[in-house]
């Protein structure tokens, strides 16, 4: 039987949250708010028209700017109002529902392997508490070879950032990066934001 996600134990308590999540990204674009961050970091990892698995897209914000830049974006995530939204907002990406800890695209028909896998906002957080090895596993298991992952959340959240090392490990990843920020600032011990990439 699968474990919720912990994304999913939130909405059980409070059914809204998934519609406001959408409106507070789709009023942020609107009152002209840079959304793009975590998008220009990838884009500036790989060539022209790369094949980007956006991990945890929620309603497709970072994919769906990748997929405006040229590249082929496959979104996954757990909740399928968030894909309702990626779908409306961003029809160039493929956006499908999904759990992590179980994802098989070729299953679904999508077998070319990805150059890069993005897992923005606070993704790794929100998984289903102890498969975060598994989601990695997973991940890695669609990447190309000499395909990355990045993965960004925040400290505080339930998941320590150095816990990353270790189930990177299990899942057969090694952390090549580390930043602070998503704009690459150096990550120190006081450093209460992670970006790691990951191959």
């Amino acid at each position: 039987m699968r474990q919720p996600t912990r994304w999913e134990q939130i909405g059980q308590q409070n059914p809204d949250r998934s519609a406001w999540y959408v409106e507070r990204f789709r009023r942020m674009a609107a009152d002209g708010a840079d959304l793009a961050g975590e998008a220009r970091t990838v884009d500036a990892m790989v060539p022209r028209g790369a094949r980007v698995l956006d991990a945890g897209c929620g309603p497709g914000r970072v994919g769906g700017e990748l997929a405006r830049r040229g590249h082929a974006v496959v979104g996954v995530d757990v909740d399928p109002v968030l894909i309702e939204a990626a779908r409306a907002d961003h029809p160039d990406g493929t956006w499908l529902v999904g759990d992590l800890a179980e994802l098989d695209l070729p299953a679904a028909g999508i077998s070319e392997p990805f150059d890069v896998a993005v897992m923005a906002g606070n993704v790794l957080t929100f998984v289903a508490e102890g498969t975060e090895s598994e989601v990695l596993r997973r991940i890695r298991a669609h990447l190309a070879p000499g395909g990355r992952l990045v993965v960004g959340f925040g400290a505080g959240r339930g998941y320590p950032f150095e816990a990353l090392e270790a189930d990177a490990a299990a899942a057969g990843l090694r952390i090549e990066h580390r930043f602070a920020t998503w704009d690459l600032r150096p990550f120190d011990p006081e450093a209460d934001f992670l970006v790691a990439v990951l191959a």
